[in-house]
């Protein structure tokens, strides 16, 4: 059995909201989980696993820039910052790196 982080951190990569879900579960649950969590921020990066219409929506409500890709199956093209979204993935290595450090 697998089990997915979902992580909120901030700018400099600190986790400051974390939820487990089973490794198979959609990422829709870690982020309907996390939203209400969500500090005042600018922007938020996610995988393309985040990318649905009613998040999206959610995020702006908040003031939220969404930097998330595009699921390969939708019609339109989604528009997003490709340098930035590149940093996405610093915390998950971070964290990665502190669980493997003990072993």
């Amino acid at each position: 059995m697998n089990t997915k982080l979902h992580a909120i951190c901030d700018s400099n990569g600190r986790p400051l909201s974390l939820f487990v879900t089973a490794g198979q579960v959609s990422d829709y649950i870690g982020a309907r989980a996390l939203l209400g969590s969500l500090p005042k921020v600018d922007w938020l990066l996610a995988d393309r696993g985040y990318d649905a219409d009613w998040f999206r929506e959610a995020l702006k409500d908040k003031g939220v820039r969404a930097c998330i890709p595009g699921r390969k199956q939708r019609k339109k093209t989604v528009k997003y910052d490709k340098r930035r979204y590149k940093r996405r993935n610093r915390p998950s290595r971070d964290i990665a790196a502190q669980c493997t450090a003990g072993q």
